[in-house]
């Protein structure tokens, strides 16, 4: 470890629209020292989720925004080099919010140990990590799909979406997906099993989705906000339920949050909007965790990485999310 450097990424200013270069700076530092209690992390892969661009702006949030000068936040897996806890040891895999960097010290009570061997460690940031619970809990619990229902997803392509309409499916629903491009249109249907999808970018979404959900949406996962969840708002059936995820499409926007205009539908249609943050399912993530390994062992859920390499490469990287360039869960893999 005296050879060791620990390059990071900290936010230098608050971003106005996309981050720019000027809103990052490189540093270098020696690794830290565990204390007590704690552990060291070499950092390997790191996990790039639409949820970062929330936690770069100031004001109030479900966690604190990064500070100007503080690495950014980032889940992560890696492999433990130095322990100070009994609980841990020094060759051990653990996930944990590590940041933007080679090297992180976590408390081990923090540090989650993983079994490398029954996944590759790319999915522990997936299906098996933060993404997979979002969406086990956010369909099960907020939108309660019911057998022969119409389910619709947003952002259908990538990790949370596509997992989404696969339990969808697994609980006996319609799943119909929304996503961007063809070559996505086509995996979610062919690949996951969707039973239909619609091409953003290409399609009239309002016509294609009177023709895929005639008889209304019953569940509506939203990873987008914006046009699309009007669109959605407008066709929605008696009683139907939708989960509020996150607004992708708007995270970025200079000119602030476009709201839905189309609300009425709520009271007409007699529906629920409901948001979640998946860290109030704490408690309760082995239990999905053991339904996710369960289905993807017996072939029932499958899981699709978009894997970028290089610590340097994470501000370009990171922005994929917002140009919808990646095709699945973004990774970055820091080192092997």
């Amino acid at each position: 470890m005296t050879d060791a450097i620990n390059h990071q990424w900290r936010l230098a200013a608050r971003p106005v629209g996309l981050p720019k270069t000027s809103d990052w700076s490189f540093t270098s530092e020696a690794p830290p020292v565990p204390g007590p209690g704690q552990v060291l992390v070499r950092v390997l892969y790191l996990s790039l989720d639409p949820a970062m661009r929330g936690w770069m702006n100031e004001g109030k949030s479900y966690v604190p925004p990064v500070g100007i000068g503080e690495v950014m936040r980032a889940l992560g897996v890696g492999r433990v080099v130095a322990s100070n806890d009994p609980s841990i040891a020094v060759g051990d895999h653990v996930v944990g919010l590590m940041g933007a960097q080679d090297y992180a010290v976590l408390a081990a009570k923090e540090a989650t140990r993983i079994e490398p061997s029954l996944a590759p460690l790319p999915t522990w940031l997936g299906v098996l990590g933060m993404p997979g619970m979002t969406a086990y809990f956010g369909l099960l619990d907020v939108g309660q799909p019911k057998p022969g229902e119409t389910v619709v997803v947003s952002g259908a392509a990538g990790a949370v979406g596509g997992l989404v309409g696969q339990i969808a499916k697994l609980k006996g629903c319609r799943v119909i997906g929304i996503a961007g491009g063809a070559d996505k249109c086509r995996y979610v249907v062919e690949d996951l099993g969707f039973d239909g999808a619609i091409d953003y970018k290409a399609e009239d979404v309002r016509k294609s989705l009177r023709a895929l959900a005639p008889k209304g949406v019953d569940v509506y996962f939203d990873n987008v906000g914006g046009d699309i969840l009007d669109t959605v708002l407008a066709q929605l059936a008696r009683g139907a339920r939708i989960a509020i995820c996150g607004a992708i499409s708007q995270y970025n926007s200079t000119e602030g949050v476009k709201g839905p205009a189309n609300y009425m539908s709520l009271l007409v249609n007699r529906a629920r909007m409901q948001g979640f943050v998946v860290f109030d399912y704490a408690a309760r993530y082995a239990e999905a965790a053991r339904d996710i390994a369960v289905w993807i062992a017996e072939g029932k859920v499958k899981a699709k990485e978009d894997v970028a390499v290089g610590l340097e490469n994470f501000p370009a990287t990171l922005l994929k999310l917002f140009k919808g360039e990646n095709f699945g869960k973004l990774v970055l893999k820091l080192a092997d």
